[in-house]
């Protein structure tokens, strides 16, 4: 019965949810490092994430429960970094 428990604690949360390019939700939200109106920056539960659009607007921000609301015309979502996980033999191999 521990060894679920631990299994269950150490599952990540992170979920993206984009309506028609203009209503943003991010769940897994660790910290956001900058936002401006073309882009915010911020670190999830699987990587740092930069979003990028036009007239971008934080609208809710709640670092406890780790979620993120944006709005305005997002152009692109970008993953930089990686999640944690260590490189496979053949990730590494083919760089």
């Amino acid at each position: 019965m521990a060894i679920e428990e631990k299994r269950v604690g150490t599952l990540k949360n992170h979920q993206i949810a984009l309506k028609n390019r203009q209503e943003l939700s991010v769940d897994g939200v660790i910290s956001v490092d900058s936002f401006d109106d073309q882009e915010v920056i911020l670190e999830t539960e699987e990587g740092l994430l930069i979003v990028r659009g036009e007239n971008l607007r934080v609208s809710q921000l709640n670092i406890d429960a780790g979620k993120l609301s944006v709005n305005g015309t997002v152009s692109s979502l970008e993953y930089m970094g990686s999640s944690g996980r260590k490189a496979g033999f053949f990730s590494k191999m083919f760089r």
